[in-house]
């Protein structure tokens, strides 16, 4: 008779406890044991939250090395069916070799539930014959729990669900999550509608009034933005380090619709505009996309949204100022192009319409798809095509915490018929979704890889880009940790081509993310480990990183409407010389159209506290030697970076911190 050490650990979050008998059977190369009642002297609390039991388990001779696991729970009679979350089980066999088993899910009901010894296998070097036949199991399941479903026509596909709760148990919010979420939405909204704000449909008719909407819920920032609004420096800062950093680029040659005249830029110095292209020092901000988008209609008022251009002069003393605004893409005489020569309420306008531009771009196609779309495709095709043991699922999974449910949400109460986006935002109209399927058509690969995307945008050396700074060294510090991690189990190219997993992964993510479109550049299949770490790279940097910096500082820029008004419902000025205060008022959106909005904007930027930093894994999913040293080698180069950072911003009076890995939330989660 041998006897087998077995430790089971129970999560220690709220509901994790369990009081049905839990039963365990241990599968070996060599024989499996009894299916064993784990009962030890803890009684009924051996699977309370928190707690960690052990039990024993006798065979008659061993059965070998441990394969895998069968856990199955059976309430008591007269007892109600409950869920358990136990966090791993670690089994000590008689010749003295532990093994890891993590589990980290939910179990529900009767049913036998598998899970592999912890060591990462890809498919290829999974040569048991219950292993596989467990691995092949597993993914028959996942492909029912994680079906594909069409949102809309032209758009990335999404998860199919009917409602948050019909999920899987694994991938919706902690009930903290869930109760904090709903908590900071259902505040806000109730704190206006005590002031009477959110049904009242009036115009502004004192700026100084929309201050005292939220006043207390404010952010350092949100009262810097306050008190400098109007400031061209300010409304050129924004383009580097607000919210939507990824449109401005270098401009070498005007663009033939945007006839700026040569010598009428008012520049400092001697120099003209061409010579000023010619240095390097001249950028534009381009919304073409927006062109022919039919605005919305709201509070039965029709709103408008222009197609800016914006052209930008870097100063001697590294300031980036508006020195050109084009409100319409067509030159025409009733389409002006303002200067910041002209009088202060043309000029103002003007930067309010790029303002509003720049809010719909962002939020539709900055952050909505090139973040949360995408990263849902990522996290789906991961959970279909990948079982727990591969060595993928155990690197990406936690950079899937919680987006299936925050997008479920985002489609139901974001940009649904009779959402926020239908009812108080300027491109919610009917041509939310074309807009959103030409935005897709626009994403590259080398658009959602940043070394690539600054290249290609000529911004390498423009000063002051915080977001390109700290971007960059995130990317090269998730690249390391990947590669070191990913090289522990494809030794050569050959490796990754006999995956047969990892195809699949990348074949789904072509064709329901990308909609099987070539020019995207994203690739079909793998061929090289290199292309692998690349792409892995790419889904753990758009998850984490470039969604802090889209997402993080939405009411730090927007809590103060004036300067990111969400719609506008007068169109510009014609001609010069008719702008004024009381109409820059007017053009503002309505009473509750405005408060809609920052509130919105207010729970999006919320973080809740069960928030987990890019680089924590609280869940051991990795039980080997290297990758468990890669990840420590990994957390303290994040670490490092959030003091160079901290450091930098000391001082600044806008410190840019949407990338500190401290803030950085690990996978988009709100």
């Amino acid at each position: 008779m041998v006897t087998y050490k077995v430790t089971v650990s129970t999560a220690n979050i709220t509901h994790a406890t369990t009081l049905n008998n839990v039963f365990i059977k241990l599968v070996g190369t060599d024989g499996e044991s009894e299916h064993k009642w784990l009962m030890g002297l803890k009684g009924a609390s051996s699977f309370i939250a928190g707690v960690v039991s052990s039990f024993k388990v006798s065979c008659s001779v061993s059965i070998g090395k441990l394969v895998l696991i069968e856990i199955d729970k059976q309430p008591l009679p007269l007892m109600p069916e409950d869920s358990w979350f136990p966090d791993k089980v670690v089994v000590k066999s008689p010749e003295g070799d532990t093994y890891n088993f993590p589990i980290y899910r939910w179990i529900t009901g009767s049913e036998v539930h598998r899970f592999r010894e912890g060591t990462a296998l890809t498919v290829f070097e999974d040569d048991h014959h219950l292993g596989r036949y467990s691995r092949q199991q597993e993914l028959i399941q996942r492909e029912k729990d994680y079906r594909w479903s069409v949102y809309a026509e032209g758009i990335p596909h999404c998860i199919k669900s009917k409602d948050p709760l019909s999920l899987p148990c694994e991938v919706q919010f902690s009930y903290t999550k869930s109760t904090e979420f709903f908590f900071t939405a259902s505040t806000g909204l109730t704190e206006l509608k005590l002031k009477g704000l959110t049904s009242c449909k009036e115009k502004w008719t004192d700026i100084g009034h929309i201050g005292r909407v939220f006043c207390g819920k404010r952010t350092d920032i949100s009262d810097y933005v306050k008190e400098h609004w109007k400031e061209d420096a300010f409304f050129g800062y924004q383009f580097l380090n607000g919210v939507n950093p990824i449109l401005i680029r270098r401009c070498s040659a005007l663009p033939s619709n945007f006839p700026v005249p040569n010598d009428h830029v008012y520049i400092r110095g001697q120099s003209n505009l061409e010579d000023e292209m010619k240095k390097g020092n001249i950028f534009l901000c381009d919304y073409k996309s927006l062109d022919g988008i039919k605005p919305n209609v709201i509070n039965g008022k029709k709103q408008y949204l222009m197609a800016p251009l914006v052209l930008l002069h870097k100063t001697p003393d590294d300031k980036l100022m508006p020195i050109a605004i084009q409100l319409k893409q067509t030159p025409a005489a009733d389409n002006p192009i303002f200067f910041p020569t002209d009088s202060e309420y043309d000029w103002l306008m003007a930067k309010i319409f790029v303002r509003n531009a720049d809010f719909n771009e962002h939020e539709l196609n900055v952050h909505l798809l090139r973040t949360h779309l995408l990263t849902e495709v990522f996290a789906v095709s991961l959970l279909r095509n990948m079982p727990m043991v591969h060595p993928l699922y155990k690197l990406l999974v936690p950079h899937t915490r919680y987006t299936l449910q925050i997008n479920f949400l985002a489609r139901r109460l974001l940009i649904s018929d009779g959402g926020f986006f239908e009812k108080f935002v300027a491109s919610g109209g009917e041509d939310m979704m074309p807009f959103l399927k030409k935005s897709l058509s626009s994403v590259t690969y080398s658009s959602l890889c940043i070394p690539e995307d600054i290249a290609e945008r000529g911004m390498e050396d423009v000063p002051n880009f915080y977001y390109r700074d700290d971007g960059l060294k995130l990317w090269d510090i998730i690249h390391r940790f990947v590669q070191g991690v990913l090289s522990v189990y494809y030794k050569n190219d050959a490796d990754v081509k006999n995956d047969s997993e990892l195809q699949k992964w990348i074949s789904d993510i072509f064709e329901h993310g990308f909609l099987s479109q070539e020019f995207s550049g994203i690739p079909q299949s793998f061929t090289t480990v290199a292309a692998l770490v690349k792409f892995v790279t790419m889904v753990i940097f758009t998850g984490s990183a470039q969604h802090s910096a889209v997402n993080t500082g939405q009411y730090d820029y927007g809590g103060w409407m004036p300067n990111t008004p969400i719609s506008l419902q007068l169109p510009p000025p014609t001609t010069k010389g008719t702008a004024s205060e009381a109409r820059m008022l007017e053009t503002f959106p309505d009473v509750n159209t405005t408060v809609q909005g920052m509130s919105t904007l207010w729970l999006l930027s919320k973080q809740s506290s069960d928030f987990v930093a890019l680089g924590q894994y609280p869940e051991d999913h990795f039980s080997e030697e290297i990758p468990c040293k890669v990840i420590k080698a990994f957390q303290g180069d994040l670490q490092v970076l959030g003091a160079v950072i901290k450091a930098r911003n000391e001082g600044m009076a806008v410190p840019y911190t949407y990338m500190d890995p401290a803030k950085v939330e690990n996978s988009v989660a709100i």
